[in-house]
């Protein structure tokens, strides 16, 4: 959901280790970058349990993403997805390092 118009729109997510960045693209082509998460900002990532997030279009995948300075809502296209989703983000957030070797 975007960030200053609470609408749903399709973003393109890449994860980065050795930048330790979460960046969103317009599409997989990765050409107009719309914003970057890093790691260090994101205190929790968690399931949408409440249905706080108005207007989801599928309220039993979204999760959100909360940093120092906002709030995300995300939608992952299947149940699987959003578990790696947030596993991945969180496994970033929380600097384990293991996997880089």
């Amino acid at each position: 959901m975007g960030g200053k118009i609470k609408s749903w729109k399709k973003r393109w997510f890449v994860f980065d280790r050795l930048k330790r960045t979460f960046s969103y693209y317009v599409d997989k082509h990765e050409t107009k970058l719309k914003g970057v998460i890093y790691f260090q900002a994101i205190e929790e990532v968690y399931y949408d349990h409440l249905r706080s997030a108005t207007k989801s279009p599928n309220a039993a995948l979204t999760f959100c993403v909360k940093t120092h300075d906002r709030l995300y809502y995300m939608v992952a296209p299947s149940a699987e997805a959003m578990r790696i989703w947030m596993d991945v983000i969180v496994t970033g957030a929380e600097g384990y390092t293991q996997f880089l070797n």
